[in-house]
């Protein structure tokens, strides 16, 4: 199912995107799935970053390192 959803530009604006024939809904939609993929990667950033700080304490360093080369020696 889709959507509309609608915004307002300048006049000078519309006229000139008449001009040039650009396709709006295609501008947009990938506009739109641009920011929404920013916003995702920076929300799993963050939440990355809280879970590193509460299970850093408790993580041996040193036994993560072990473990990452043991799975690359496997694959």
């Amino acid at each position: 199912m889709a959507r509309t959803v609608c915004a307002k530009v300048p006049d000078e604006m519309k006229a000139e995107i008449d001009r040039t024939e650009i396709n709006v809904s295609a501008v947009v939609r990938a506009a739109l799935d641009d920011e929404l993929t920013r916003r995702r990667r920076a929300d799993l950033r963050e939440d990355a970053s809280a879970l590193g700080e509460r299970v850093a304490d408790r993580v041996n360093e040193e036994e993560v390192a072990t473990a990452v080369r043991e799975t690359r020696e496997e694959h």
